[in-house]
């Protein structure tokens, strides 16, 4: 459980924690000397039930603004300090609105040096507190008056503190693990130590881990949570942890980063949030308005793009998409603070919806209906909502990664909502059962448009069947869906093609005839370089282009492909060249491969290996990238491989 403190320069914050902890939080040299706090300082203090609170202490000056942002995140409890002989001053309003926007669950406010001040004087200060805090997560949090140097109040303060820790309870740990990083340092003996606080899951000794954005691997060698050593982190506390692994470095380690689970590692520079204006700002946020960013520990600069209307005016709540100038690691209803470019101001703040924005077609209603639903703060409303509007599908491995879920948690989620679920290996797409009746209903409806305009085609090419129907599933998915037995009893997959299993193709018995004379030419120890048409028709004795129109329909029937002009080669004999691809990849140091390994395996020639890999690349089965290639594992069953 952390506390975090909060108020304007001189107040007293780090003799109140003291007074509190016995902790003294201004531990830098320069701290000691300007007698101010600079950067965050820690503290703890045990309670009588086990549990330790924590306590963050943040500068009061206004140039260390963005230092209290990076505390004021994942904090419990806050902590504001007003001082009597002040009152509330200009840093007590901008901390004041940060814990707003943070949107800080529960609130205490200390009134300090109480002992020099008259009872008029006090009850002045606090009209003055009830008057700021009037509107915020602070109305009506009780004022407790209290004095460091006397003592007087430091107890009630302490026990007022221990019940609202009490009173929150835990935070739940069901989440994945997340830590902020606000400090990196080395220890002699021990090595590289990030510390920060735990905003969701737990972390456990000898855990692999991931310091994102930069995707560096980690191993959890040791843990102290709330100043003592532990074998579990979990949500709430205080983390310090010793990392160890390849490249774990000081400088390969920032603050602001975050160590998380590495399932959860997916930075994100474009990012849409719904964001609340201040009302005493100047001027109203218009497209590409520039700001700093604050989430968590880390700062970035970033542009705004109003989502409604053309501009956002002070004292209004809209979305907007946020263009970070590089990534960060965030997830869906995390806080975030917005600061002016000369850092000499906050200016709103509010709560990230979508990690994943798109650049365009940001306004369409669609893309409207699809970001309300996204907003939902409870994940199983949102996911429903999510499912009932286009493309009426999606992944529930992104959506339980953005949400920071475990796959528990997920499985819960889920668990009573009527859906049809695909599992593809490198995705989980989900389709809830209204939308999953429209599919199958609109597959068999297209083919049988299909077959009726084009009677004497084998069927429609898969590809292009996918993007004709909705839910506009992925190309793993999709290869799926027509498994499925709500679709195969009607549906049959030839290769690259989709058929009405009533549509079927018949050659004449003069076809018939010649395709058995032609199909042994093209097998045999002759099927990775057939003989063309016309090198076929000469062996035959029969005309170029009666040889020509049987194989252009044998290809319809899914006998064979014509991978270059007049030069067909059998259905089983692509399964098998695909297949030969599939082994060399696999056998490549990072799954390339070049034209002469592919050339070598089937003894071909260089010509024919090369029109054999582009018919591939066209077909989608490969990824051309220059000199190499690449297998693209959802396509290789449209020549008889695996599913995907």
């Amino acid at each position: 459980m952390i506390v975090g403190t909060a108020g304007h320069i001189d107040h007293g914050k780090t003799s109140l924690v003291r007074a509190l902890t016995g902790v003294d939080t201004d531990r830098l040299k320069e701290e000691k000397a300007r007698g101010i706090t600079i950067d965050l300082g820690f503290a703890y203090l045990p309670l009588d039930d086990g549990r330790t609170l924590g306590f963050i202490d943040v500068p009061g000056h206004e140039r260390f603004v963005h230092t209290m942002v990076a505390g004021a995140s994942g904090i419990d409890i806050a902590l504001l300090v007003v001082a009597a002989d002040d009152g509330v001053m200009p840093q007590t309003l901008e901390h004041l609105a940060i814990l707003d926007l943070l949107g800080t669950r529960r609130a205490l406010i200390a009134l300090t040096k109480a002992d020099l001040a008259t009872p008029e004087r006090l009850a002045n200060v606090e009209a003055q507190i009830r008057e700021a805090t009037a509107g915020t997560v602070l109305e009506g949090a009780d004022i407790l008056p209290v004095s460091a140097s006397t003592g007087a109040g430091v107890d009630d303060l302490r026990a007022r503190l221990a019940a609202e820790a009490r009173a929150l309870g835990e935070r739940s740990d069901d989440a994945r693990f997340r830590l902020a990083v606000d400090r990196v340092f080395t220890l002699p003996g021990i090595g590289l130590v990030v510390t920060g606080t735990v905003l969701s899951g737990s972390v456990h000794v000898k855990d692999q881990v991931t310091i994102s954005p930069s995707g560096l691997a980690a191993r959890v060698r040791s843990i102290h949570a709330q100043n003592r050593q532990v074998t579990t982190g979990r949500a709430g506390d205080r983390c310090a942890l010793n990392l160890a692994g390849d490249g774990v470095a000081k400088d390969a380690i920032q603050r602001g980063d975050m160590v998380v689970d590495p399932s959860l590692h997916a930075p994100t520079d474009r990012i849409d949030a719904r964001l609340h204006l201040l009302p005493g700002e100047p001027k109203s946020a218009v497209a590409w308005f520039p700001a700093r960013l604050h989430h968590g520990a880390t700062e970035v600069g970033v542009r705004l793009v109003p989502l409604q209307g053309e501009q956002v005016r002070p004292g209004q709540t809209a979305d907007v998409q946020l263009v970070l100038d590089r990534p960060i690691a965030a997830a869906v209803g995390d806080r975030y603070v917005l600061r002016d470019v000369s850092a000499r101001r906050t200016i709103g703040g509010g709560t990230f919806i979508d990690l994943r924005a798109p650049e365009r077609q940001r306004r369409k209603p669609e893309r409207i209906a699809e970001r309300e639903a996204m907003a939902i703060a409870d994940p199983r409303e949102s996911l429903a909502a999510l499912l009932d509007i286009a493309p009426y599908a999606r992944d529930l491995d992104v959506f339980a990664r953005d949400r920071a879920l475990t796959p528990s948690t997920l499985g819960a989620l889920v668990a009573d909502m009527d859906l049809v679920r695909f599992d593809s290996g490198d995705e989980r797409v989900a389709i809830a059962m209204p939308a999953w009746r429209r599919f199958v209903a609109a597959v068999n409806e297209r083919l049988e448009t299909f077959h009726a305009a084009q009677p004497d085609v084998q069927g429609m090419a898969r590809e292009k069947l996918r993007l004709a129907v909705l839910p506009r599933l992925t190309a793993g998915a999709f290869a799926l869906a027509l498994q499925h037995p709500d679709v195969a009893g009607t549906v049959v997959r030839d290769g690259a093609f989709v058929r009405l299993a009533s549509h079927s193709l018949q050659m004449s018995p003069e076809r018939e005839a010649l395709w058995n004379k032609v199909a042994p030419l093209l097998g045999g120890e002759a099927r990775f370089k057939p003989p063309r048409v016309r090198d076929i028709a000469g062996e035959l004795g029969t005309p170029e282009d009666q040889v020509r129109r049987m194989l252009k329909f044998a290809g319809r029937l899914g006998h064979v492909d014509e991978v270059a002009h007049d030069h067909f080669f059998l259905r089983a004999t692509m399964h098998e060249m695909v297949q030969i691809a599939v082994d060399i990849a696999a056998h490549a140091a990072d799954g390339r491969f070049t034209a002469a390994q592919f050339r070598d395996r089937l003894d071909c020639g260089r010509k024919v290996a090369i029109q054999i890999l582009e018919f591939l690349d066209r077909q989608g089965v490969m990824l051309n990238q220059g000199t190499l290639r690449r297998i693209q594992p959802r396509y290789v069953d449209l020549y008889g491989g695996p599913s995907p």
